[in-house]
């Protein structure tokens, strides 16, 4: 990076909310807020989370307040001042045209008799977000193939994307169109706020997150991810010649472990050493 300038664009649940399995390190979210509190830090949360739920999570595990909010795996953009919470409609508009019009109600009657399939809560859906469980033992394959064959049909353009709630043991499907993901709504939000390819860092840990792991953004998988994820995104991005965008946290960097945001912070001392002083200052 020539200048210090950054949008740090990060997940929440298992990347700097430390509600995985795993250890995070004292230190870690201290001085990850600390850093993020620096003028030349632009702060994105990019959650399968909805609205409300982002903003408790914030409160409960003392993270700092976000400049943005792409909430409901990547559905709806929000931005924050001073706490007030605003929709960026000029934006949701690109993101729901693959939907051509059909309503919430109308995509869940093609879907909702596929064996295995369970409708979520209804916080979790919104207009342009359709959300179900998926128990592990089903065969994930062949469900997805459905939905997608499904979805053709009706001539429905969307993104089915599958992750895992590993606290739940549950398998997670997500209905969105198809630009309505992670990766579209960074895209977005970095053209709106003129922001330049290498001015931006993505984290993450699941599979929602897959989109942005395997682009051509500069992105960082934190240690505590699964096996299988980083497996996956190496994979992807070595098939896409993506593989120098992508850092797996593992060197255990300014003193920390490298899980949740420690994870994040040895990230962009990697991509960004001109920020580098600033994670040793915090």
């Amino acid at each position: 990076m020539s200048q210090r300038r950054l949008l740090l664009c990060t997940d929440m649940d298992r990347t700097i909310i430390p509600n995985g399995t795993q250890s995070e390190h004292s230190d870690a979210r201290k001085r990850f807020k600390a850093f993020c509190q620096h003028s030349d830090v632009a702060l994105a949360y990019v959650t399968g989370r909805h609205k409300s739920s982002a903003q408790q999570a914030i409160k409960t595990y003392l993270l700092p307040e976000p400049d943005f909010v792409i909430t409901d795996v990547g559905s709806k953009i929000h931005q924050v001042k001073e706490g007030q919470w605003s929709e960026l409609l000029d934006l949701q508009q690109d993101i729901i045209k693959s939907w051509k019009g059909k309503s919430h109600a109308e995509i869940k009657a093609y879907l909702i008799n596929i064996p295995g399939l369970l409708l979520q809560e209804s916080h979790n859906q919104n207009s342009h977000k359709l959300s179900f469980y998926l128990p592990l033992y089903a065969n994930t394959k062949i469900v997805m193939q459905t939905i997608e064959a499904r979805l053709k049909e009706h001539d429905i353009e969307a993104s089915v994307i599958w992750s895992i709630d590993e606290l739940k043991k549950i398998g997670l499907v997500d209905v969105l169109p198809s630009n309505a993901n992670k990766l579209h709504a960074i895209q977005l939000l970095q053209k709106k706020l003129n922001y330049k390819h290498h001015e931006i860092i993505f984290a993450g840990d699941s599979g929602n997150d897959m989109p942005v792991l395997v682009s051509n953004l500069k992105s960082i998988l934190v240690d505590n991810a699964s096996d299988e994820v980083k497996e996956t995104a190496l994979q992807q991005c070595l098939q896409k010649s993506h593989e120098s965008s992508l850092y797996i946290a593992q060197a255990e960097r300014y003193g920390m472990n490298a899980n949740y945001s420690a994870g994040v912070l040895e990230g962009i001392g990697h991509y960004a050493p001109l920020f580098d002083v600033l994670i040793k200052e915090s």
